[in-house]
């Protein structure tokens, strides 16, 4: 029988490749909602499994989402730039 976190892990990757295939316009809610429950499932799969799965399930969130991740970096640090063009 397989453990809460892991089936939750298959059923996060099913949902995420779901997404993938949905136009970009309808990607972002579900993808929020995606990004939003990974951290919990990532704690789940360290609490079950230790540092090593939990470092995987990490490592495949960053690949997954780098792209909307470095856009909120680089929103969030327009503040604190000091040079540069202004949109």
């Amino acid at each position: 029988m397989m453990s809460f976190s892991l089936l939750a892990a298959v059923v996060w990757v099913l949902c995420a490749s779901v997404v993938a295939f949905l136009p970009l316009r309808y990607q972002r809610p579900p993808g929020l909602l995606l990004l939003l429950v990974a951290p919990l499932l990532i704690w789940l799969l360290y609490r079950d499994f230790g540092l090593l799965a939990a470092g995987f399930g990490l490592f495949a969130l960053l690949s997954m989402f780098r792209k909307p991740l470095s856009a909120l970096l680089r929103r969030a640090a327009v503040g604190c730039e000091t040079g540069g063009p202004r949109p």
